[in-house]
Formats: structure tokens, sequence, C-alpha cells
């Protein structure tokens, strides 16, 4: 009998430093994970989502992708947002998080697969590489400039506008 009360007691304090140890949360919390309140004391960055490119090579789309839930009638899956810059955080922190939020598709290789030694951001939308030909593909830029190294080893800094372009071929990046 008073093992049977000592196997209850320890299956009830279990469940109570399971459950109040443990962090859950609802979908909607977890696509909210970006969201700091924004005061005059922080620090911000705008990112944008563009595929407009894609509406002047339509003959070279996927045709399953020949829809606006894929690519929108004026190319903007994201328009320029505003987010908190947070310590340290790198181009590919603040598109993950804003995806994240804006429950938009990626995929993406971590940057201990490939040679470059930073995350290679496969497709974001359902739109991938070569998804519109054999040069297409997604292209960032800082500040207008496309740097010289990948996303998850670029840090920003507060101010820093990031666009993340769809680009059919590197020579329509403006």
């Amino acid at each position: 009998m008073k093992k049977d009360i000592l196997i209850v007691f320890a299956v009830a304090l279990a469940l109570a430093v399971l459950i109040g140890g443990s962090n859950f949360q609802s979908v909607d919390e977890y696509y909210l994970v970006h969201i700091d309140d924004i005061t005059e004391d922080s620090e911000t960055v705008f990112i944008e989502i563009n595929c407009a490119d894609i509406l002047n090579h339509l003959d070279d789309l996927d045709p399953n992708l020949n829809s606006p839930e894929f690519v929108p009638e004026n190319g903007v899956i994201l328009p320029p947002t505003e987010y908190v810059l947070r310590p340290g955080d790198t181009v590919f922190d603040i598109l993950s998080r804003t995806v994240r939020h804006n429950k938009i598709q990626m995929e993406y290789q971590g940057a201990d697969k490939n040679a470059f030694g930073s995350v290679y951001i496969q497709g974001i939308n359902y739109l991938y590489e070569f998804s519109c030909g054999p040069s297409s593909g997604w292209i960032f830029t800082v500040n207008g400039e496309m740097p010289n190294r990948g996303c998850s080893t670029y840090k920003l800094s507060n101010g820093d506008r990031v666009s993340w372009i769809y680009s059919c071929s590197l020579d329509s990046v403006s």
C-alpha cells in the first residue's frame, strides 16, 4: 500500500515537473516568434521577398507554378516589412523568422551540407532554383548590394534593408 502511494506520488511529481517545466506553444504562438514590440530604442531591419522577374519569363516557368498562389500578379510575396534586429542576427535569421511568421514556405540546405559554409536557400513560396530556367534561383541584397558571402554568415546592422529576389538570370538583378 505504501509502495503504491509512493509510485502514484512519483508519477504525479514527474508530470508536474514535465508540464510546469515545458513551454507548450500553439501553432499561432510558434509562428509569432519574431514578434517583438518595436520601440523607439529598438534596432530594426526591413525585409522583402520579390519574384517579379518571373513575370518577364513566364514562358520559362514550370507550368505547375504559373498561379498567383506561387507568383503573385505584382511579383511581391512580402512587401518591405520591419522587424526587430536581435544581437548577432544574420540575413538568414531574419528570413527564417519572417517566413515562419507569415507562413511562407521555405526550404534550405544547411551550412554543413555545402562547400560554401553558409545556408543555401533552395526555395521560397515553392519557387526553387531552376523553376524558371537554367539560371534561376534566389539571391539576396543588403542595402541594394549583393554581398560576397552567404546569408547565414552576413550579420545585419540597424537600419539594413534586405531583399530576397527570385532572379531568372543574374544579369536581371539590379
